[in-house]
C-alpha cells in the first residue's frame, strides 16, 4: 500500500494536503516540500530508552574532557583540544582546504590510537588515499574510508567499526532512506545532523565528530540557519586559494572562545601551523634598513595578540577627488583618520592619494591600531622612516587625543617578548609600566605630540 504525502514547509512547519510555491503561513518561497505522513519530519520524536534527570552536583565530570592534536593552531582555535562528546561543523570556499585540514586531524589522532571513520560523499575513497599519500607518508590502520551518500549505510558502518572520531564530508551530500526529499535539502541535511548529533552525544559511548559544510556565494553556511545552531562549535577557513595563508576561525563554540583565530600555510604537504604569526605579518629589516611608510602595532585576533605590519603610500593626485584605498580598513574610517591628520595635526592630505595595506592581507577591526595607521601616512607623506623597534598601540579620538585599548598590558607584552624597544601608547598606569623590563613605554597624549617624538 502506497504511503500517504503530505506537503511541509521547511521553514516554519505548516502542513498542507497540496502544493504551494509560497508557503501561506510565513510566506516564504521554495520552501514546501512532499514528505512522508508518518515521517519523522511529522510525527513527533520519542527516545525509547528514558532516562532520569540527575542533580548537577552529582554529575561526575571527566579528567580527560579534550584531546589535544599535534596541531597548535587547531587546539587553539577549539578551545584546547576536540571535546570527547562533540559535534563540530568546518565550512570554506572550494579549495580552501576543509578537507585536508580534517584529513591531518584524523591522521594525528589515528597514530594517538584513536579509531577514525573518514565518511564522503563527495570523493571517492581512491581520491581520500591519493590526499593522504600526498599529505603523510605513513599511513595508520585506524584509519577507515567510506565512500557513499546514504548515511544509513554509514550507521551501519558505525556500528561495525566503532570509530572514536568520525569525519562526515559533506553534510549536505548525505541522505537519509526514510526521507524522500533530494540531498542539500533543509529536511534531509538537518535530520542527517540530528543522528550524528544523537551519535555524539550518546552517554554510553561518546564520539567526537565533525561536519564539512559547503558555503554559499554569500560566503555564509550552506543550509537553515538552525545548522548552527544545532553544533557545538562552528569554524570557518577563510583565505584565497592563490594565496597560501588560511585563517581558521570560530563563529561559535560551546566551550571555547568565540571568535579565536588561527593561523595556516597551505603547502604541497598540508596545511602548516603558523605557530608563531608575529613572525609572518611583519617585514623583517635590520637596523638601517628602515623605509618610509611603514608602521608597526599590535593587533587581538581571538585572545591572542599579533604584531602586524601597516603600509601607507601618499601620491599626489591629479584628479579633483584624491582617492583613499585600502582592502584591510574601511573606506570611512580610513577618510576620518585622514580628516584628524589634517585638522589636529596640520598636514595637508586633501590632494594626496593615500592607500593603506596591511602585510598578510589582516583585516584592521579593531580601534587599538588606528594610531599606527595614522603614524605610517605621516611617514609617507613626509618620508621619513620610523625606527624597526617600536610599535604603536593606540585610538586616536576626533580630538585628536590618544584612547586607551582593551588588554593593553597584553599588547605591550608581546611587544617585549618580540624584541621592540619602544612603544607609543596612551597613559597607561604604574603596574603595566612596572610589568615591562625591556621595553620603553612611551605616553602620549595627543596625535601631534607623537608625530613631533618620532619626526623631530
Amino acid at each position: 500500500m502506497k504511503k500517504k504525502t503530505v506537503f511541509k514547509c521547511n521553514s516554519c512547519g505548516y502542513i498542507s494536503a497540496g502544493f504551494f510555491g509560497k508557503c501561506p503561513q510565513c510566506n516564504e518561497w521554495g520552501t514546501i516540500e512532499e514528505v512522508e505522513e508518518s515521517s519523522g519530519a511529522i510525527s513527533s520524536k520519542t527516545s525509547s530508552k528514558k532516562t532520569k534527570a540527575k542533580k548537577l552536583i552529582d554529575i561526575k565530570s571527566q579528567d580527560s574532557f579534550r584531546l589535544k592534536t599535534d596541531i597548535e593552531e587547531f587546539n587553539r582555535v577549539m578551545g584546547g583540544g576536540i571535546v570527547r562528546d562533540s559535534i563540530s561543523i568546518l565550512t570554506a570556499k572550494p579549495g580552501a582546504g576543509k578537507s585536508t585540514l580534517l584529513f591531518q586531524v584524523a591522521n594525528d589522532l589515528s597514530e594517538k590510537g584513536y579509531k577514525v571513520l573518514y565518511a564522503s560523499g563527495e570523493e571517492s575513497e581512491n581520491q581520500i588515499k591519493q590526499r593522504a599519500i600526498r599529505i603523510t607518508k605513513d599511513i595508520s590502520q585506524n584509519i577507515y574510508v567510506y565512500s557513499d551518500t546514504i548515511l544509513d549505510n554509514v550507521l551501519v558502518e558505525i556500528d561495525e567499526i566503532d570509530p572514536d572520531f568520525i569525519i562526515i564530508d559533506s553534510i549536505q551530500t548525505f541522505t537519509l532512506n526514510e526521507y524522500p526529499s533530494r540531498a542539500a535539502s533543509p529536511t534531509q541535511v538537518m535530520e542527517c545532523a540530528h543522528k550524528m548529533v544523537e551519535l555524539a552525544k550518546n552517554q554510553e559511548r561518546p564520539r567526537m565528530v565533525f561536519l564539512v559544510g559547503q558555503m554559499t556565494k554569500e560566503d555564509e553556511l550552506a543550509g537553515a540557519r538552525a545548522l548552527e545552531h544545532l553544533v557545538d562549535t562552528v569554524l570557518i577557513i577563510e583565505g584565497e586559494n592563490q594565496e597560501e595563508l588560511r585563517s581558521l576561525l570560530t563563529s561559535k563554540n560551546r566551550y571555547g572562545s568565540t571568535g579565536e583565530m588561527g593561523f595556516f600555510l597551505m603547502t604541497e604537504d598540508g596545511m602548516m601551523s603558523l605557530d608563531n604569526p608575529s613572525e609572518y605579518f611583519m617585514t623583517v629589516r635590520k637596523k638601517g634598513e628602515e623605509v618610509p611608510g611603514s608602521a608597526l602595532s599590535v593587533v587581538r585576533e581571538g585572545t591572542r595578540p599579533i604584531i602586524l605590519e601597516i603600509e601607507a603610500l601618499t601620491a599626489r593626485s591629479f584628479l579633483p577627488y584624491a582617492s583613499r584605498i585600502g582592502e584591510c580598513i574601511r573606506r570611512e574610517h580610513l577618510s576620518t583618520l585622514i580628516s584628524i591628520l589634517e585638522e589636529r595635526a596640520s598636514l595637508r592630505l586633501i590632494d594626496k592619494n593615500v592607500v593603506i595595506k596591511t602585510t598578510g592581507g589582516i583585516k584592521l577591526k579593531e580601534t587599538a591600531s588606528n594610531l599606527a595607521v595614522m603614524m605610517s601616512i605621516v611617514s609617507s607623506l613626509l618620508n621619513k622612516p620610523i625606527d624597526i623597534d617600536t610599535v604603536f598601540i593606540g585610538d586616536v579620538g576626533l580630538t585628536g587625543e590618544l584612547k586607551s585599548v582593551p588588554s593593553l598590558e597584553l599588547r605591550l607584552k608581546e611587544a617585549e617578548r618580540m624584541g621592540f624597544k619602544k612603544a607609543y601608547v596612551p597613559e597607561v598606569s604604574d603596574r603595566i609600566k612596572k610589568s615591562l623590563k625591556d621595553i620603553k613605554v612611551i605616553e602620549c597624549k595627543t596625535i601631534l605630540d607623537v608625530i613631533e617624538k618620532i619626526m623631530k
